[in-house]
């Protein structure tokens, strides 16, 4: 059976796809020894709530570089994590399972002293995948020595892991050099984020593209169910 693996920048409190692609794969790695990207979702996601989409942004500290490796960029300050609480209990109180999940994710905001950005996302996504029941080992690319290259990168991490496929975010589609891979005899596929069914969510209109927080709080342990069998 072929072995299937993806490597994927850490995003804070992602949305369902990501997940799902963490579900499809042998093993996962955090992609973290590359340059940081502003206004991305490295330190941000977005929220439902009654007023509409709401952008819930981790303030960041990149030391005034712009060549910073996400493994390296902090939290600017303390007062985020009481604010995103807040923001998401006022957003999530009415919602079926916020009772049942609160005290997972109140301590991961209110309690924790952690700074790095990559350590923050990793620790949501380690306690989102036990309540999804996804039990996929998670790696990180600073482990293995690689070039820098974009492809060759992943190329590399692929060989150390002896993938035989590697998943893919359709949005590598505008950098990934598609042929490398198939010279190393890695299979590339693209996951399709088509056809998620949709659940009760607070205040329509449905929204797919959001935290996955809000198909827990609304969902339960049923969240599982609106993940796809194959991404």
């Amino acid at each position: 059976m072929a072995k299937k693996v993806a490597i994927i920048q850490s995003n804070y409190i992602p949305w369902k796809g990501y997940f799902n692609i963490i579900k499809d794969v042998d093993e996962f790695v955090l992609l973290d020894d590359v340059q940081y990207t502003r206004r991305d979702w490295r330190n941000r996601n977005i929220i439902k709530t009654r007023y509409g989409l709401k952008w819930i942004t981790i303030p960041v500290e990149v030391k005034g570089r712009f060549d910073s490796k996400i493994n390296e960029v902090e939290a600017f300050g303390e007062e985020w994590r009481t604010q995103h609480w807040n923001q998401l209990s006022d957003a999530y109180k009415e919602a079926p399972f916020f009772e049942l999940y609160k005290d997972v994710f109140k301590p991961l905001f209110l309690n924790d002293t952690e700074k790095k950005i990559s350590i923050i996302n990793y620790k949501f996504i380690v306690a989102i995948n036990n309540l999804m029941g996804i039990t996929t080992p998670i790696r990180w690319s600073s482990e293995f020595s690689t070039t820098q290259d974009k492809t060759n990168r992943l190329i590399s991490i692929c060989k150390s892991l002896n993938a035989d496929e590697y998943i893919s975010g359709p949005a590598a589609k505008s950098y990934l050099n598609e042929a490398e891979f198939h010279k190393h005899h890695i299979q590339v596929r693209w996951a399709n984020y088509d056809g998620y069914k949709e659940y009760p969510q607070l205040y329509p209109p449905f929204v797919h593209g959001i935290t996955i927080l809000d198909l827990l709080f609304n969902q339960g342990e049923n969240a599982k169910d609106f993940l796809k069998t194959s991404i």
